[in-house]
């Protein structure tokens, strides 16, 4: 028995092919790497995959996103409307890039124009956060440091059970505030760098499900286990 060769069109990416909307304070545009000298250390000429870059400026600020060489983009309606397409949609890497592409673009878009806000829960009992300003003629600081700025000016100093406090760098772009000791809220217009933040701070003591203790991220929950039973 014989069956016949399935002829079904390979699936294009549903979030590649949809059209971004742009709001009328931002602005989109392709350029060189040569027209962008602001580009960050990991986004340099040598480290990129092509020498175009997106470039979304915005009331909050400006970013920039690296194109691949498979991807184009299209500003449409006077700017308001962004099409993002590859070269060659039955190729799995290009769809996987389209989709990709697509959805840090929007990020940028949304971060230029209302920014990104991330809660940081401090539960544990004597758990609690402070910020500090950084003195740059200051000598280093004994207490163990997460380097997440190369010349920060402010610092979050954390107690977390531990036999010292932690500190960790806050990195240009991100605003801290704690309204109060077990609760921080971190916002930047850059998802990446906000939430590589927050991650920063969560690995120094990550939930624990027997007591339910721990810095939690956003809405993060953890299911609690039962101990052992004598």
């Amino acid at each position: 028995m014989s069956f016949p060769f399935a002829a079904s069109v390979r699936a294009m990416s549903k979030v590649g092919r949809t059209a971004l909307r742009v709001p009328d304070a931002v602005s989109v545009s392709v350029a060189t790497v040569s027209d962008t000298p602001h580009l960050p250390a990991s986004a340099n000429a040598s480290n990129l995959p092509s020498a175009r870059v997106a470039r979304v400026n915005g009331p909050l600020g400006s970013l920039v996103l690296p194109l691949a060489p498979c991807i184009s983009l299209a500003v449409l309606n006077n700017g308001r409307r962004i099409d993002v397409s590859v070269s060659d949609p039955t190729d799995r890497r290009q769809r996987a890039m389209w989709g990709t592409t697509r959805r840090l673009l929007e990020n940028l878009v949304t971060g230029v124009s209302e920014a990104f806000t991330v809660p940081v829960r401090l539960v544990g009992v004597g758990y609690r956060a402070a910020l500090e300003s950084v003195d740059p003629s200051a000598s280093e600081s004994v207490f163990q440091q997460s380097s997440a700025a190369a010349n920060p000016k402010s610092r979050i100093v954390l107690k977390l059970g531990h036999s010292h406090p932690i500190v960790v760098n806050v990195p240009d772009g991100v605003e801290v505030s704690i309204p109060t000791p077990q609760r921080l809220i971190l916002r930047g217009i850059d998802l990446a760098v906000v939430t590589q933040l927050a991650a920063n701070i969560r690995k120094h003591r990550k939930p624990e499900p027997y007591n339910q203790k721990g810095v939690f991220v956003g809405d993060e929950t953890i299911k609690k286990k039962e101990g052992k039973k004598r």
